[in-house]
């Protein structure tokens, strides 16, 4: 095993009408964006797969427009995840799985399950949800991040049942919703939402620095120390693991400037 995971940065789709400005240089046409962005950024998350299946022709043609070491993250549909009873969205999981995503190959990355912010946590009921979340596809490995966004899942039953199933507890950089940085999968889901407008690169350098350090210290195996947690920090050995850090929302138009200049402090 290397002695770190892999680091990768990214962004939140790559059609955004502010971003001619902010980011496409204007030799660049509308239909080669997703083209120059994944040479810009080493992952981004698809947002639009929360509203509609795509069809696998469309995941194709995403996949061929990137580099072969590029990733997407998929958000799942929001008709799977904006409904009462978890317990009852197997039928709709499987429709999202099977819908196509796998014509990414090895460019598929988590896949992003995010709960309304006011889902409440319901143990037995979540545990019944992630049961249903599938190892892999067509022989695919899958691996699958949670955002939670309500205060009753910050406890150590429900990091309880994230580690039991494999599954990666999103780590939000947001004033509104509560974080925590409690380890309990394999990897590292991570989402930046304070960029502000008078900042240039979203986030100042400072905090870019910051984030680039705690990166470094997930894919190492370690635990940052300044973050929010709900439990202690683990004893456990370390073990190397991928990070995926996405700057999305907040102002928006300043996303790829700050994943550009966290990838260029990173050195990847």
């Amino acid at each position: 095993m290397s002695k770190a995971g892999h680091i990768r940065v990214g962004i939140g789709g790559w059609s955004y009408d502010p971003w001619r400005e902010t980011f496409y240089p204007p030799e660049v046409p509308q239909k080669s964006e997703l083209e120059y962005a994944s040479r810009q950024v080493t992952a981004i998350e698809i947002n639009s797969t929360f509203y509609r299946l795509q069809k696998p022709a469309v995941y194709a043609k995403w996949r061929d427009s990137t580099p072969e070491d590029f990733v997407f993250s998929l958000k799942a549909p929001r008709f799977i995840m904006q409904r009462k009873v978890l317990a009852e969205a197997g039928s709709g999981i499987a429709r999202f799985v099977e819908s196509g995503i796998t014509e990414l190959q090895t460019r598929l990355g988590p896949i992003l399950w995010q709960l309304a912010p006011a889902h409440h946590f319901d143990a037995a009921d979540l545990e019944a949800f992630l049961q249903l979340l599938p190892a892999t596809a067509d022989e695919l490995p899958l691996r699958h991040a949670l955002e939670v966004r309500h205060a009753s899942f910050m406890n150590v039953e429900f990091l309880a049942l994230a580690r039991k199933h494999g599954v990666a507890v999103v780590y939000e950089d947001d004033k509104d919703y509560p974080g925590c940085a409690d380890l309990t999968a394999s990897f590292i889901y991570a989402r930046l939402r304070q960029c502000v407008a008078s900042v240039e690169t979203g986030y100042a350098p400072a905090a870019l620095n910051l984030w680039a350090d705690r990166a470094r210290s997930w894919a190492k195996g370690a635990e940052p120390a300044d973050l929010p947690r709900v439990e202690p920090k683990t004893k456990a050995k370390s073990v190397a693991r991928d990070v995926f850090i996405y700057f999305i929302n907040g102002a928006k138009e300043r996303a790829p400037a700050a994943a550009r200049a966290l990838i260029a402090i990173l050195g990847e």
